[in-house]
């Protein structure tokens, strides 16, 4: 009894790049026996046979159904909008490596029953290579090339080329395929060049470039003396700023010093009640022997005359004296003690 068969048998394993596209094929034909409705059924095995099958897409009774595989949603589908008409292959789009596994196709219409397992293998290009120099780019030393590929599926590997002069490797370079350092043993003028670095894995290549530049050994001494002149030099700078900053520092502290400084030497001014009273204790001894002869003389004293030693007034404090008929100082007005001067009657008695 014939039945249906499932006729795409050619290619069972496929190995793609991140970010493409794969077509898993799965063409069938039905048979004159098989009555029932058709059911076509994707299923992701897991790596660990301890764990069920995952369902991915089906199509039944006429509908597709592509919800059960939250990782693939929106980014597989049927190649055939129609099925039934003998292709159930699926795409999966912008592939990622966690969509490598192992998937089987299902295809069901009773009596009869088919299935095929296809390899799906999802590589990551080589990409953000970066070539670098380590050692002393000098004649007689040995120099390493290093390429090394930031991202790239394993197994990477690496080769180096020169791209300039005689566009061949020196003869005592030594090239380790797998870690992706070239080795340059005793360099020479000759080895200078630009050399270029292809990483490489199953599914594509990145490339890098770096430039080489054999020079002669560094004058070591110059390089020292230099150092140490420049050395003394820039400490001499440090200690001359340090200098002019102390020295600036010391005579403003000494002005201040200076500035409130009080002189032993120079007696203290007087107050204003200790010269007012000097004045009038040198002229009690006049008044006491006091007549109407000698009061004329006094009373034309004029007020001018107050000596004032160190003592000053300032102008907005200066007294304006009213004219009297009395012809005596008011020393009330100075801070001094009251004094009583005499007068003379009209019988030319004094009181």
């Amino acid at each position: 009894t014939r039945s249906l068969t499932i006729t795409s048998v050619d290619q069972s394993t496929f190995e793609k790049a991140q970010g493409e596209k794969v077509t898993l094929p799965c063409t069938f034909e039905l048979s004159e026996e098989d009555e029932g409705p058709l059911d076509i059924e994707w299923v992701l095995i897991p790596a660990d046979n301890q764990k069920k099958e995952q369902i991915i897409i089906m199509y039944s009774v006429d509908r597709v159904y592509n919800h059960y595989y939250a990782a693939l949603t929106g980014r597989m589908q049927f190649t055939n909008l129609d099925p039934r008409s003998g292709d159930g292959s699926l795409d999966i789009l912008n592939l990622k490596a966690a969509d490598t596994g192992t998937y089987q196709c299902k295809v069901k219409k009773a009596p009869g029953v088919q299935s095929r397992k296809i390899q799906l293998t999802v590589f990551v290009k080589p990409a953000r290579t970066k070539c670098s120099i380590e050692g002393s780019q000098e004649i007689g030393k040995d120099v390493t090339l290093k390429c090394v590929s930031q991202e790239g599926s394993p197994l990477l590997s690496y080769d180096w080329k020169r791209v300039s002069g005689t566009q061949n490797l020196p003869a005592t370079s030594i090239l380790n395929k797998n870690t992706g350092e070239l080795l340059l043993k005793n360099a020479s003028r000759e080895y200078s060049g630009t050399y270029s670095c292809v990483a490489s894995n199953r599914v594509g290549t990145d490339e890098c470039s770096v430039e080489l530049n054999v020079t002669p050994p560094i004058n070591t001494a110059g390089i020292i003396v230099g150092a140490i002149i420049g050395t003394v030099l820039g400490l001499s700078v440090l200690c001359s700023i340090i200098f002019c900053l102390c020295k600036k520092h010391k005579e403003k502290k000494y002005e201040k010093e200076v500035h409130h400084d009080i002189r032993e030497d120079v007696p203290p001014p007087k107050s204003r009640s200790s010269t007012a009273r000097s004045y009038i204790g040198s002229n009690r001894s006049s008044l006491g022997s006091m007549s109407p002869s000698n009061m004329e003389g006094y009373t034309k004293t004029p007020y001018s005359q107050v000596p004032s030693e160190d003592f000053e007034r300032a102008p907005a404090q200066t007294p304006s004296f009213a004219p009297s008929k009395v012809a005596a100082p008011n020393l009330s007005r100075m801070g001094a003690v009251p004094v009583m001067i005499p007068a003379q009657s009209k019988d030319g008695s004094i009181v």
